[in-house]
């Protein structure tokens, strides 16, 4: 075997440690299908169940974090290599493609500039011409440049322009309720750590609670 190619278990159903985990997950399934919960008493069958489950929980998970552990070495690798090796040509990408779309910006402020000039010069020679009846001067008007193509087309390949609408929040008090949303990250800390003593406008909170399983 050679250093460019890596030998790793992707087997699991022959796995007996995974079989007898599975055998008894479903044996686990069948009791708690059938399973009637009316006293006290039967919560502790239930939760010796419960603690039996976790345990084949963990094992499972363990054993599928030791199949995935070298796959995922591999990969981190194998991005990390790409990482470097691809970097010449994101760079030569990047390059290119601002320095296309920097030149079809300046070309739109030359246009843009060259028109606002033209539109400044007809409006002082309507005014002249309301106010005096006639031009005393010819009005120059600049040269506008043309569109710049929004498509290159070559033997090689294409390139074009394309629409890439963004947005910027400037007034967050004008928004639409419709366009605001919570902020999960921030608010569920709080509202977990608070204990249900808190009290934030606008928001309900309640406590749903679940069920806390701890293996011996």
């Amino acid at each position: 075997m050679n250093e460019s190619t890596a030998l790793v278990n992707i087997n699991p159903q022959a796995d007996s440690q995974v079989v007898a985990f599975y055998t008894e997950a479903l044996g686990l399934q069948k009791y708690a299908e059938a399973r009637v919960i009316k006293t006290a008493e039967d919560l502790k069958p239930a939760t010796n169940d419960l603690s039996i489950i976790a345990k084949v929980k963990k094992g499972m998970e363990e054993r599928r974090k030791e199949y995935l552990k070298p796959l995922q070495d591999h990969v981190k690798a194998i991005n990390t290599t790409f990482v470097t090796l691809m970097a010449p040509i994101e760079i030569a990408d990047k390059l290119t493609r601002d320095k296309i779309l920097a030149f079809h910006a300046e070309q739109e402020r030359i246009r843009k500039e060259q028109e606002e000039i033209n539109r400044k010069r007809m409006e002082a020679a309507e005014a002249e011409m309301r106010l005096k009846g006639e031009l005393t001067e010819p009005v120059n008007l600049v040269e506008v440049i043309p569109l710049t193509p929004t498509r290159t087309q070559t033997d090689v390949g294409s390139a074009g322009m394309r629409d890439n609408w963004k947005y910027e929040v400037v007034d967050f008090k004008a928004v639409p309720d419709d366009y605001k949303m919570i902020n999960t990250g921030v608010l569920t800390p709080i509202v977990k750590a608070s204990k249900g003593k808190i009290t934030i406008p606008g928001i309900r909170i309640f406590n749903e609670p679940i069920l806390a399983v701890n293996t011996k």
